[in-house]
């Protein structure tokens, strides 16, 4: 066994008992953090995979980004609603069971020697030393498949406006200052005086 093997089941196991830790944890922020670690093991999976590029996209924007923003959005939430969700994990736990069952079988099924070897897909062969992915990548990304990228992007900005629209609510009982009315307003309109007439004074003998 090289040292390429054991990194790779390091980070494989790595990934796997943080992802079970990240639906098994009873605090939310150490799930984020788990699955932060889960993100950390698969990017070291695809980097012994020669996928640099996939590896660093992985770190940097799930981890640097989104699952900051996870971690604040659970920090930010109510405690009372997370346990009361935590509550119905029992409940539940036949179901989940059930499915992790039928995905397991069927990973089973579909992956295995038959499908999956090295005699039916037989390693790549090794590439120079200057070698570039990441060229290549985007070789093929903006050629063979530039229309399909463009069009992914117009359906995201499509969603990403929709999602807004859908959840974007007017604020309400807010108070806004409307400048016409206060440029068009005169110096007598702005000072009223009304005559009253005087109260007498109450005798404190």
């Amino acid at each position: 066994m090289t040292a390429i093997h054991m990194l790779f089941y390091i980070f494989s196991a790595t990934a796997i008992l943080s992802g079970l830790m990240v639906v098994t944890s009873r605090s939310s922020v150490h799930s984020v953090l788990f699955l932060v670690l889960t993100f950390f093991a698969m990017a070291g999976v695809w980097l012994l995979l020669h996928a640099e590029f996939l590896a660093l996209v992985l770190v940097l924007v799930y981890v640097g980004a989104v699952m900051t923003l996870f971690l604040f959005v659970v920090m930010m939430l109510d405690s009372e609603k997370i346990t009361s969700l935590r509550n119905s994990f029992v409940r539940y736990l036949p179901i989940g069971a059930l499915i992790v069952l039928l995905v397991v079988g069927l990973t089973v099924m579909v992956v295995g020697p038959d499908r999956f070897s090295l005699t039916v897909m037989p390693a790549p062969a090794t590439k120079s030393a200057d070698y570039n992915n990441l060229a290549d990548l985007g070789m093929v990304l903006y050629t063979d498949y530039a229309y399909p990228f463009q069009i992914a992007g117009a359906l995201l900005l499509a969603g990403i406006i929709a999602a807004i629209s859908l959840t974007h609510r007017p604020p309400k009982k807010r108070k806004s200052q409307n400048v016409n009315e206060q440029i068009a307003a005169k110096p007598e309109n702005r000072l009223r005086l009304i005559n009253m007439p005087s109260e007498p004074k109450e005798d404190k003998s």
